[in-house]
């Protein structure tokens, strides 16, 4: 397994959020929950220095402000809730044509890199753009509530790819989920926002 340093939080505050610490380890999946409008997806924009924000990032022995944001980004990649699409064809923001497996696992023939997006449902461009973050081979990921949009199903079947991914490259991952099964399914350790700090919960196996 190809492997990426860890990415750790130190002391980072944002908007009511404050101190939060912790460390996510290559291959590992840290999963964020809290009540809407806690400040999870803002976390996620400050550790991909999309805002500003106190304390610092670092991946491995690189500190976030050591790096141009756009350099950073590249390697601590933010995949948000409502994905971002800046071309009208669905491959031309690709870096490189996706594998043939890849696209079948998220339920997809290789003609789709020929539609244009507008034809796209919200559920194929979310599942779309993790798959254009996993092409450009990102260090670290940030997933905003990666499976929001998706069926039962199809919310299994993108897990499973995403963390066969995750652990095949050793890449670490934010991942802010509210579902309590997915959290059990996919999470090494699951943080909740309680006021204006993270708090550890038990991963616990769901029934």
């Amino acid at each position: 397994m190809s492997s990426s340093p860890t990415l750790r939080l130190d002391g980072v505050g944002i908007g009511t959020l404050s101190g939060v610490s912790l460390a996510v380890a290559p291959g590992e999946i840290h999963c964020l929950s809290g009540p809407s409008g806690s400040g999870k997806s803002r976390l996620l924009r400050a550790v991909a220095d999309l805002e500003p924000h106190a304390g610092e990032v670092w991946l491995g022995e690189l500190a976030q402000a050591s790096l141009p944001a756009h350099a950073w980004r590249a390697r601590v990649m933010l995949v948000p809730a409502e994905s971002q699409w800046w071309a009208d064809g669905v491959g031309e923001p690709f870096p490189s044509p996706p594998a043939a497996e890849d696209l079948a696992a998220l339920g997809f023939e290789e003609a789709v890199l020929g539609w244009q997006v507008a034809r796209l449902s919200s559920g194929e461009k979310q599942r779309l753009a993790l798959l254009r973050a996993i092409t450009r081979e990102p260090a670290a990921l940030l997933l905003d509530e990666p499976t929001a949009n998706l069926d039962e199903a199809t919310t299994l079947a993108v897990e499973a790819w995403l963390l066969t991914r995750l652990r095949a490259r050793g890449w670490p991952a934010l991942w802010v989920a509210h579902d309590p099964a997915q959290i059990a399914r996919v999470a090494a350790r699951h943080w909740r926002i309680r006021g204006i700090a993270l708090s550890p919960e038990e991963v616990r196996p769901w029934r």
